[in-house]
């Protein structure tokens, strides 16, 4: 994740990328049964995970990798209809769009890891994700939406970094009104970087909800 990034912090030595198992043929179509189980079984890790930037700053119990899609993809489930931007593209983006970190972990700024390098490791592990799917049909679907978003290619590629940045800065306020912890610098990182009317508008109401906290 950018900026003051919230999952457990990953090693600085490249992830090592695991052997693809026996099921993982490639075909088109839906994956086998064998396919969908062992991909699951990899995105398990999503749900272990707990987002960095949390840990790094002692907050207690912090969410998962997971536990931020999920919230994401009620997001956009619920958002406002948007002319050109296709709402169900954005639910599904929004709970494909971290789903490297599964193997990568969350690379943060602290890391000390270029741009670069973060985004081969991560393109690395979506490729092999994909293979163990299948590199069918459905393979195709998560790598094509994982791609248009880091490249914010998209009128759903902008709305989805916009609920990205949302959806931490509503768990930042959580937190803070939880726990006690001062998150400003979440706020800060964010801070006249969305891209969309809703996300200007979300952004704005929780900035407003804080204030009144404090």
């Amino acid at each position: 994740m950018a900026a003051a990034s919230p999952s457990s912090p990953p090693s600085n030595a490249a992830a090592t990328i695991p052997p693809l198992p026996p099921s993982s043929a490639v075909h088109d179509g839906p994956p086998s049964a064998s396919s969908a189980i062992d991909f699951l079984s990899i995105c398990h890790r999503l749900k272990t995970t707990k987002r960095t930037g949390w840990v790094r700053r002692n907050v207690e119990n912090p969410e998962s990798i997971a536990d931020h899609m999920h919230r994401m993809g009620l997001m956009a489930l619920i958002a406002s209809d948007v002319p050109g931007v296709d709402r169900n593209k954005c639910v599904k983006m929004a709970i494909v769009h971290d789903i490297a970190e599964a193997i990568v972990g969350d690379i943060c700024p602290e890391d000390g890891i270029s741009k670069e390098e973060k985004s081969r490791r991560e393109q690395d592990a979506l490729d092999h994700m994909c293979n163990v799917l299948g590199g069918g049909s459905r393979a195709k679907e998560v790598a094509d939406l994982w791609m248009e978003y880091e490249a914010n290619s998209s009128p759903e590629a902008k709305f989805v970094k916009d609920l990205d940045k949302v959806e931490m800065i509503l768990q930042a306020l959580e937190y803070e009104n939880e726990q006690g912890k001062d998150l400003d610098e979440f706020f800060q990182s964010t801070a006249g970087k969305f891209q969309t009317e809703t996300g200007k508008a979300w952004a704005s109401e929780i900035v407003s909800r804080r204030r009144k906290n404090n």
